[in-house]
């Protein structure tokens, strides 16, 4: 598996389920398929279209939500990061061990604005 830096917005050290309103983003690097290093860092104050390219300077490859409007998943998009939502409010560990084993499940994007 090649290297990776994802990043998982967090509300109260879990997956924050609406992505622009999370207080926290947990940036995580995984090497060989292992976690390296793992970092909580606070973002800026929430603009429209701002995380996307505030998160794109850790170099992150992936970003695991749970709801995101459009607009930022293309915004990633055009960044190069693959933007996985619909994910479940578990610990950024547990989301990355699914992600590791091709275990995590996805289910709607409830962001629709």
């Amino acid at each position: 598996m090649k290297d990776k830096i994802i990043a998982i917005p967090l509300e109260n050290g879990m997956l924050c389920s609406h992505f622009g309103h999370c207080q926290a983003f947990s940036i995580v690097k995984v090497k060989d398929g292992k976690i390296t290093e793992s970092n909580e860092v606070i973002p800026p104050e929430h603009i429209p279209g701002l995380y996307p390219r505030w998160v794109a300077r850790f170099g992150v490859s992936d970003v695991i939500a749970g709801g995101m409007g459009q607009q930022a998943i293309e915004l990633f998009k055009q960044q190069g990061i693959n933007v996985f939502v619909g994910a479940p409010v578990k610990s950024p560990e547990n989301l990355i061990e699914d992600f590791l084993n091709d275990s995590l499940q996805l289910t709607a994007n409830y962001c629709n604005h």
